[in-house]
């Protein structure tokens, strides 16, 4: 039987990204062998903040949850790597990983109380549950309380016996979790699962109609977002070696720059936080030296991107040049050229039907 119609998601574009995508990981991987220690340390940098944006937009821009409080996941988890290399004999590279199962744990009681708040009360509920775990883990005394501890020296050479060693093996650690979070949320929403965060993205009573579990979803996602969070703060904290607990659960750096960075690249697509990350460096490298006006700067520029482009840098380039790195849109493709939306498209299931 010969169908008249086909479903297509990639497109020539989106198959020359993934080629120079794959390249792109080569050399990545490769970095370490041809780059200095700076340029590694910024390299971890940018796979931080790409990470967090991704889990962000998909929290907000799928799922329509608009957390301010996420610098909670990403400060549980820096400390959990100390609290596991320290009191535990954790390796550091493994406790990255672990500290990401402690921030789901501390997600569960964290979303069963925020989840009773709707709208914009959610999103200062966050803050506020942020603002919690930032004063409590102030008053730990054994982790340094309000000035903060850094990794015994110990614990830091157990990760390699000397410091190019350990610099790229943190290097690589941070290249495979920002892979594992795309991938990740990649999979998501190709599956029913990114049908249904659409869906309730779009219209929670419309979700709930055609048989999606609203909350079950919402929290599910929440706590995977949670957990990935929590790796990206331990690898944060690893990269420092220092800790506090104003600058683990900074809502400046782990949040308002997040949500920057989404805004403008593009929220609700996965492209966004990519094309946001490389300008929000970009802007960084250009405008830090600018003292107070850097984050003014920052400010202008997010509000000219929103007036201008307001589905974002990645919306703009798909709306105009159909550049679709991540191919997730869904499209029909006729067999017969013939065949157009409306009656050659009825005309054509037909024909399909009937062979």
């Amino acid at each position: 039987m010969t169908k008249a119609v086909r479903i297509e998601r990639s497109t020539r574009t989106s198959r020359i990204f993934g080629v120079a995508g794959l390249f792109l990981l080569a050399l990545l991987v490769a970095a370490p062998f041809y780059s200095g220690r700076s340029e590694l340390y910024l390299w971890v940098e940018v796979f931080c903040y790409l990470a967090l944006a991704s889990l962000w937009n998909l929290l907000a821009g799928y799922t329509g949850l608009v957390s301010v409080g996420q610098q909670a996941f990403v400060g549980l988890g820096g400390y959990s790597l100390f609290t596991l290399t320290i009191f535990f004999g954790v390796p550091p590279l493994l406790a990255v990983m672990l500290a990401g199962a402690v921030a789901t744990l501390f997600s569960i009681p964290t979303a069963w109380v925020i989840f009773r708040l709707k709208g914009a009360y959610f999103a200062i509920g966050t803050w506020v549950v942020a603002e919690v775990y930032r004063l409590t883990f102030a008053q730990v005394s054994v982790l340094g309380g309000g000035s903060g501890s850094s990794i015994p020296s110990q614990i830091v050479q157990s990760i390699a016996p000397n410091r190019l060693a350990r610099d790229n093996l943190i290097y690589w650690t941070g290249l495979i979790v920002i892979v594992a979070v795309l991938a990740t949320i990649y999979l998501i929403l190709r599956s029913r699962w990114g049908l249904a965060l659409t869906a309730i993205r779009d219209s929670e009573p419309a979700a709930e109609s055609v048989g999606v579990d609203n909350y079950r979803t919402k929290f599910l996602v929440y706590l995977l977002t949670a957990g990935a969070t929590g790796s990206v703060g331990a690898l944060i904290a690893l990269q420092k070696l220092r800790i506090s607990p104003d600058a683990a659960f900074s809502v400046n750096d782990w949040t308002v720059f997040v949500i920057f960075i989404v805004v403008i690249g593009g929220i609700g697509r996965m492209e966004g936080p990519l094309f946001g990350t490389i300008v929000f460096f970009l802007l960084r490298e250009f405008l830090a030296d600018w003292g107070p006006w850097y984050l003014m700067l920052l400010g202008l520029f997010a509000i000219v991107i929103t007036l201008t482009m307001p589905k974002g840098i990645a919306g703009m380039l798909a709306d105009r040049f159909d550049i679709q790195i991540f191919p997730l849109r869904r499209r029909v493709r006729f067999r017969n050229p013939q065949d157009t939306i409306g009656p050659g498209l009825t005309s054509a299931l037909e024909r399909s039907q009937k062979s």
